[in-house]
């Protein structure tokens, strides 16, 4: 080893400085690779600057960045051909933790071009190799001419070394000496993971090792191919990531590839935006639209946050509206650091501001596609709806820049704009108090006797069955003016818009009572509310139904939707509506003796109970007995 030139301590404002580092500054030791990785970058990316700028007049030459392990000599070792340092420049920016290059970098060239896109800290970021390590060396040497190279060494104390040494080319090593409770660290696999999690799309080439590929080796006697095994360099980057290419030299085909190369196992996405702003906060990336339909909580996590195109978290809840959490893709900020915390995230202003931005981009593309081709975004609405419902439910402000696009679909599978689906729906569903009133089933096929009955009376009934449609219906009636939304099974087609007309009934006061007697005794059952209505002998001889309000909360309880917890656990309460009208009830009040009435009562009730899926277990097997009965 060199003689020692110079011992000191490192300059710092507390002597436990590694514990803090160890304990609390980084949660996840992995974390120590992406650091030293982004210093060597930040280090080719400054000495590539300075090349252009004329302040570096030799070659740049292979500025490719190398990391490196040594199983049996306990090193991980990460080498860059970047700006390197002198001894002198080694004790400035690695001992003095508080002050970074960057400040000084950007004062000096900041009026030759904005240098501060390539400025990184080299300051706490490389102390994080302490995590993993019980000594760390740097040798390095300066791009500048006649300097000498130096090493620097240090064992997790506040005591340094720095000596000569001898290095060919510019750049440094970084050389980590791995702690006895690191050992995963020296493990291929393991560091490959946290390469390609981290630094897949840094923007200078990383190897890492090498592959075997097979390529073409000319053709045998037969003239076909002949194919030889090669080894090269194993490159785990992609430095020229789409979302940091200019959207007008790319197609179609370029981003479904990135996509692909994103998410390997996935459908072609539906569409997507490609962010590009400069002000008045840095943001670039590219999201996706995947098709989500109505299974969507497993889809979140898919956005990925880089910063530099260094990866920080696919955690990205509080720079993306929740709303938002479902689309895939990158978002790509250096007005993020690194080393964010969710603190952080919450109250920075630029992060608000990036929110905020995201979801016009969003209103803004689903606008221009609504636009641009009507048949088409019909067809993408069941997929695309989900996002749209989202953020009116969860964001007021996107209501307003949504309204225009969002569309209903009615059962017959047709699509209406809001303001489309008014004008139709008017003339015949205004009830008598000026009401417009919207029907809706959740389940067309076990809802259809209702939803045929509307239709008789020449109703429309919209089709929202998806997870979220619940709190849509609720922030939707809202929004509108002199509106009410009614599920189609939520009471007789009488009484579902209201329009102060009455049907005479066949029975006297006396029948009725008798009736309604007769079912509450078949029926037995004190959530059943039992009423004789005068209906069109056309109507069912007996409708069950729960009031909207009721099914709507209780709905809204099975979801989790928070003060609606405690109506999941009151009872089922039930209206049945018996047709006084119909054929059947005059039946029931002539049969020869009351065990014949209450028998044909309780078979016209299970019915009513199995056009609702609602006739089970017990229950249902007595009906089918019966039923054979009466028709035997």
């Amino acid at each position: 080893m060199a003689e020692v030139a110079e011992k000191g301590s490192i300059s710092i404002h507390t002597e436990n400085i590694f514990p803090i580092i160890k304990k609390f500054l980084y949660s996840d030791h992995e974390i120590f690779l992406r650091e030293l990785v982004s210093n060597a970058v930040d280090a080719t990316q400054k000495l590539k600057k300075l090349s252009s700028l004329g302040e570096f007049g030799g070659e740049l030459g292979d500025v490719r960045i190398e990391v490196k392990f040594d199983k049996e000599k306990r090193t991980i070792t990460v080498s860059d051909k970047g700006l390197g340092m002198t001894g002198e420049e080694i004790k400035k920016y690695i001992n003095q933790i508080a002050f970074s290059g960057a400040t000084e970098f950007v004062e000096k060239f900041k009026d030759k071009t904005d240098a501060k896109d390539i400025i990184g800290k080299f300051g706490l970021g490389f102390y994080s190799a302490f995590m993993v390590a019980d000594k760390v060396e740097v040798v390095s040497k300066s791009f500048k001419d006649n300097t000498e190279a130096a090493r620097w060494i240090c064992d997790g104390s506040t005591e340094f070394e720095l000596t000569s040494a001898t290095k060919e080319g510019r750049g440094t090593d970084v050389i980590l000496h791995i702690n006895a409770d690191s050992d995963e660290f020296l493990e291929e696999s393991r560091l490959k993971g946290i390469l390609e999690k981290y630094c897949k799309f840094l923007p200078v080439e990383i190897k890492f090792g090498t592959k075997d590929e097979s390529v073409e080796d000319g053709e045998d006697q037969d003239g076909k191919k002949k194919f030889k095994t090669v080894t090269t360099d194993n490159i785990i980057n992609n430095p020229a990531p789409l979302w940091a290419k200019s959207p007008t030299e790319l197609k179609d085909e370029d981003y479904i590839s990135f996509y692909k190369e994103l998410y390997p196992f996935s459908e072609d996405p539906l569409f997507w935006i490609h962010l590009n702003v400069d002000y008045p906060f840095n943001l670039t990336g590219i999201l996706y639209f995947p098709k989500v339909k109505n299974d969507f909580e497993i889809q979140k996590n898919k956005i990925q946050l880089y910063s530099r195109q260094v990866f920080i978290t696919d955690e990205v809840k509080d720079v993306v509206p929740d709303f938002l959490m479902l689309l895939h893709g990158v978002i790509d900020s250096p007005d993020i650091p690194l080393n964010v915390s969710r603190s952080y995230l919450q109250s920075d202003g630029n992060v608000k501001k990036i929110s905020q931005h995201i979801t016009k981009k969003v209103a803004d593309k689903l606008q221009e596609l609504f636009k641009k081709d009507r048949v088409d975004f019909e067809k993408k609405w069941d997929d695309v709806n989900i996002f749209v419902k989202y953020g009116i439910i969860s964001d007021e402000k996107f209501y307003d820049r949504a309204k225009d696009f969002t569309l209903l679909k009615n059962v017959d599978k047709q699509y209406f704009t809001i303001e489309e689906y008014k004008e139709k729906i008017s003339a015949n569903q205004t009830d008598k108090d000026g009401s417009l009133v919207y029907l809706y089933t959740t389940d067309a096929g076990k809802q259809d006797s209702f939803i045929q009955a509307a239709k008789n009376k020449s109703y429309d009934v919209l089709l929202l069955d998806g997870v979220l449609d619940n709190h849509f219906i609720n922030t939707f009636e809202q929004k509108l003016e002199k509106t009410q939304i009614k599920r189609v099974d939520s009471e007789i087609v009488d009484k579902l818009i209201d329009k102060d007309t009455k049907m005479e009934s066949v029975l006297s006061k006396e029948d009725e009572e008798k009736v309604k007697a007769i079912f509450e005794k078949a029926i037995n059952n004190k959530a059943m509310t039992v009423a004789i209505e005068s209906l069109s002998t056309d109507e069912l001889p007996v409708v069950i139904t729960m009031s909207e309000w009721m099914r709507r909360m209780k709905d809204m309880a099975k979801m989790g939707g928070g003060g609606y917890a405690f109506m999941g656990g009151m009872p089922d309460n039930y209206n049945v509506f018996i047709n006084g009208n119909h054929a059947i009830t005059q039946k029931i009040l002539k049969a020869e003796n009351e065990d014949q009435q209450t028998k044909l009562a309780k078979q016209a009730f299970d019915l009513a109970l199995l056009s609702q899926n609602m006739l089970t277990g017990a229950d249902l097997t007595s009906f089918i007995k019966r039923s054979i009965e009466m028709v035997g």
